[in-house]
């Protein structure tokens, strides 16, 4: 799945990919790199993707999250709602599979100018 969403951030644009399939990497990689984008499933290896998201949180983790989840709606919507009051930017919860045309979606929030108010 990491491969396969990789290929499909790529192919939608000019965006630079850095995947991790260990959960403990990942937050180290969030310590080193300016993401702009981080996409987290909830269901990973080793942490779940809500530990994963409190912990980039107290990490202070500024760029936009994406969750992505094969679990029941309701348990996605709980952890939106758990990203959100953690002061994570939320640009979506999405249910998987994602289709590309969702994932340009996505992209485009992240990439978008803020709307004056």
């Amino acid at each position: 799945m990491l491969e396969l969403l990789s290929e499909m951030v790529q192919e939608l644009g000019p965006h630079q990919v850095t995947g991790e399939t260990d959960a403990r990497r990942g937050l180290a990689q969030l310590a080193t790199l300016a993401l702009d984008l981080l996409i987290c499933d909830l269901s990973m290896p080793g942490m779940d993707g809500i530990e994963f998201l409190r912990h980039a949180a107290a990490r202070q983790f500024r760029g936009s999250v994406l969750l992505l989840s094969g679990v029941d709606s309701s348990v996605l919507r709980a952890a939106e709602r758990l990203a959100t009051a953690q002061g994570l930017l939320l640009v979506g919860a999405c249910p998987k599979p994602l289709a590309a045309a969702q994932l340009a979606e996505m992209l485009q929030r992240v990439t978008a100018p803020p709307t004056p108010i």
